[in-house]
């Protein structure tokens, strides 16, 4: 199961744990995915994508083919 974001493109980016000693430790900071189904009415079809929460948010804000058509002009859509 990847953890990538099919319009936004957000991936795991790594990092350090860090102790109060001063200890650095690599970890992994995963973006917030969520698995949700969207209705695409030009296409009048229901589409199933992992969207990061700030994706999301953008997508109830500007609707979902606003947002569908920036990314694969941009080209992180996996859609």
């Amino acid at each position: 199961m990847s953890k990538v974001c099919d319009i936004s493109g957000k991936r795991p980016r790594v990092g350090n744990n860090v102790s109060h000693a001063n200890n650095k430790v690599k970890r992994r900071f995963n973006p917030n995915l969520q698995t949700k189904k969207f209705y695409i009415p030009e296409e009048d079809k229901w589409v199933t994508l992992k969207v990061s929460t700030s994706t999301l948010r953008t997508i109830n804000k500007n609707g979902i083919s606003n947002v569908l058509k920036k990314a694969r002009a941009k080209g992180t859509s996996r859609v």
